[in-house]
């Protein structure tokens, strides 16, 4: 890949493309906050953004700060500050397009894990911070784009534990057998290599396009299972120099999690 640019640069970047105009979409931190707010500022002025604590339809101030959730900040210009229990209703009453979320593990199958990697749930080799809404935005919300760096221990042929349900095991049914809303479920996952979707035959993860200078084995390469490719898989679009700007200069200057070239 091109040095002018970092690979979360490149990820951040696809991910705001991705969010359409006029839609509601609820934002997890980190990554997916920094893809909502450029997404706002260039693309999709008029989405509504919502969080877990219970902002709705902010403005996030910029720029990005370490920790900026559940303050002011991150609260700007709001037409609703609630709890968690609201918003959650919201998805659940099916009012919430979109759910964006990064994940510390990911498998074929969409499933996310963000609390524990290795051993037991009471005694992990690693301990995460676990869901907060993870589980209610991935269970509820339409389509769920789950965004990440590229590493090859994070793309797994079945996570450690579930936090956040994809298509579970992959059977026909198998999240309405869980007694998920029918029609929800896993729809992108944005990498620093690839963009993936899912077969809607077998629910497995799909290649669709390779970040530029990156080829399909370098992809598979990075890759804990055998990774079904699309019949065209298309080079993704680097960064544009306006998406660089603002990132840089606008929202994320002190580079917390754009990170530096």
């Amino acid at each position: 890949m091109k040095e002018q640019y970092t690979y979360v640069e490149f990820l951040i970047c696809l991910a705001a493309r991705l969010i359409e105009d006029n839609r509601t979409v609820f934002i997890g931190y980190g990554m997916p906050q920094v893809a909502a707010i450029l997404a706002q500022r260039l693309y999709a002025p008029n989405i509504c953004q919502v969080y877990e604590y219970g902002a709705i339809g902010p403005e996030v101030a910029t720029p990005f700060r370490r920790n900026m959730m559940a303050d002011t900040r991150n609260s700007y210009r709001a037409f609703m500050w609630t709890t968690m229990n609201p918003t959650i209703a919201m998805a659940s009453a099916g009012n919430i397009d979109y759910g964006i979320l990064g994940a510390a593990q990911v498998d074929q199958f969409g499933n996310i894990n963000s609390t524990q990697v290795g051993g037991t749930y009471e005694r992990p080799g690693i301990r995460f911070t676990g869901s907060g809404g993870g589980n209610e935005v991935a269970s509820l919300c339409w389509r769920t784009v789950i965004v990440m760096e590229h590493e090859k221990r994070r793309f797994v042929p079945r996570v450690d534990f579930i936090t956040s349900p994809g298509y579970l095991d992959g059977t026909p049914n198998a999240r309405e057998q869980a007694g998920l809303p029918r029609g929800t479920g896993p729809y992108r996952v944005i990498s620093s290599l690839a963009l993936f979707d899912f077969d809607p035959a077998t629910r497995r993860m799909r290649l669709i396009g390779t970040a530029p200078g990156v080829s399909v084995k370098d992809v598979q390469d990075n890759l804990q299972f055998e990774l079904p490719v699309a019949d065209k898989v298309s080079e993704l679009e680097p960064p544009r120099e306006a998406e660089l700007k603002m990132l840089r200069e606008v929202i994320d200057p002190d580079r917390v999690v754009i990170g530096r070239v």
